[in-house]
This record gives C-alpha cells, structure tokens and sequence, in this order.
C-alpha cells in the first residue's frame, strides 16, 4: 500500500483521545452554554460557513479523488454511487418514515456499549453518500477531534463532539437494526415542508409523496415561522438518532454540541444558509459554532 504510516505523535494523540473515552472522569465537559467570543469568531473569515485553520491543521485543496469538496457533478469513480444514494434518499424520506423511525429508534433499546466501542464498530464502513472520503469512519473521527483539539485547545466540549458527532452510523450496524445507508448517512433536510433545491440532487424528491402533499409541500408546511429547529422533523439518519441517545442519556454537553450533533448534515442551511425561516433565536447563536465545526 502506498498509504503513508501514521507518525509517532498522531499515534500518541489517539492513545489519548482512547484514554479520555475510557476514563471518562480525565475529561472535564462544561454544562453551560460555551460563549460565541471574538476569537472564535476571528476564525470564521469571508464565508461564514468557512473555518480558517489558524496554526493547525492544513486544508486541501482537492479531495480524495482529485476533485473540489463536495463537487457531485465531477466525474469520478464515485459519483454514480453518490447519485444513486440521494436518489433513494430523496424519495424515501417522508414525513410518515421519520416519525416511525424516531418511535422506533427513541427507545434507545437496541443494545449498550461505550463511546469507544461504538467508534470500534464503525471501522468496517465507508459513507456511501460522500464524494469526497473513501476512509473508514473510526479515521474520520479522529481526524475531526484531532483537529478540533488543535485549533480551539480550551474548548474541551467541542474536541468531545467532534469524536462523538457520527457515531449514529453504527445504525449501518446489524447490533443497531442494519439500515441501509439511505435511512443513515448523506446530507439531512426537513420532512413535513417544502423540499429546497439547494438540496444535492434535488430533482428525486419529485418522487417522494410527500412533495405532492398539500400539507407538507409549503414553505412553512406543518411548522410556523420562527418555531425553532427543535421542533422540526428531520430527514432520519445518524444525525438524529446521536441526538436522541445524548439528548436521552442527559448528556452534559452544551446546547451548542446537541445542535452540531443534529445539524452537522444539514448542509442546506449551514452551507446554502435555507430554512432560515424556521429558526429561533437559540438556534442562530447555535449556528455559529456549527459554522466553526464545519
């Protein structure tokens, strides 16, 4: 394999990271809500959806396959696998799934295993909705919460969210009901509203029976302006589902953590800034450190 080894350091890193996870108690996870400061900020340059890394990690310019990020028109050995995923995403996530989905998975009673065994099992899979990586997802996490740590050291919660944030992948897993990456990876958008074209693929929710719905297919559909994301029904996959195991479990991270849990996918708002409508004023603060995750 031409894959260059990890360094020593990288290595180290890892051990502490697994050793944090481990022994919970060696990380201290604030309760309150962190403060969006004007160095937090600093690094959200141009774009507000940019993170400028200062010091730490370098950004490529190109992906894994030699393309920009998230180009799904670029020719490339995945794109047709991309496009087939959104297709069947597009036309099976319906405001009727969702609500099954949610009844049946917010429960949280598949199975019990710590953090790390979670980001253990999630080693046998690659997110068939992703032009951009073809790594498995334990390498992903790490490389998130590596960088996180790099770039903001005094905010411990946000290096936490950034391991934890895909761990709902592990519904790939059969231990968790094996559901097809359809129902579990690929951007996230609302059910229940007026499909957005910013969306990747758009075009498939023609077929979805909810964008003939009278009741879903308006701007506000079964929402009201301004009511908050919380109150919004999203399209199912690991977002959600990491979001009711720690919402359910009391987790003691921040609001601001829950959020980038639930709308790290949700690339139509943070990225194409859509659904503004249905935010509330919490959400908008939270939207900053989501831009600062991305």
């Amino acid at each position: 394999s031409n894959t260059p080894l990890p360094s020593s350091q990288t290595l180290l890193r890892c051990r502490e990271l697994r050793s944090a996870i481990v022994s919970p108690f060696k990380m201290t996870i604030i309760i309150e809500q962190p403060q969006f400061d004007a160095a937090a900020e600093r690094k959200v340059a141009g774009d507000p959806a940019e993170l400028v890394l200062d010091g730490g990690f370098t950004v490529p310019d190109s992906n894994a396959f030699g393309h920009t990020f998230r180009d799904y028109d670029a020719e490339s050995e995945r794109k047709k696998t991309v496009e087939e995923f959104y297709s069947v995403n597009h036309i099976n996530q319906t405001y009727e799934f969702v609500q099954r989905m949610r009844d049946a998975y917010g429960r949280l009673d598949k199975t019990e295993m710590s953090i790390w065994e979670c980001i253990e099992l999630l080693n046998e899979f690659i997110d068939d909705s992703d032009p951009d990586l073809d790594m498995p997802q334990i390498e992903h996490l790490l490389q998130t919460a590596e960088a996180i740590r790099k770039d903001y050291p005094d905010e411990d919660w946000l290096h936490l969210t950034g391991l934890i944030h895909d761990l709902g992948k592990v519904l790939l897993h059969p231990s968790f009901g094996e559901l097809p990456q359809w129902a579990v990876v690929g951007d996230t958008f609302p059910v229940g509203c007026a499909f957005d074209e910013c969306n990747v693929h758009s075009k498939y929710f023609k077929e979805n029976p909810d964008y003939h719905n009278p009741e879903f297919n308006t701007k506000f559909g079964a929402y009201s302006e301004g009511c908050g994301l919380d109150k919004v029904l999203m399209s199912w996959g690991h977002d959600d589902y990491m979001y009711l195991v720690a919402k359910e479990n009391k987790t003691t991270l921040p609001s601001a953590g829950l959020f980038i849990i639930r709308y790290h996918s949700f690339y139509p708002l943070h990225k194409h800034g859509a659904y503004t409508h249905l935010m509330n004023e919490e959400d908008k603060e939270n939207l900053k450190w989501l831009h600062v995750f991305k």
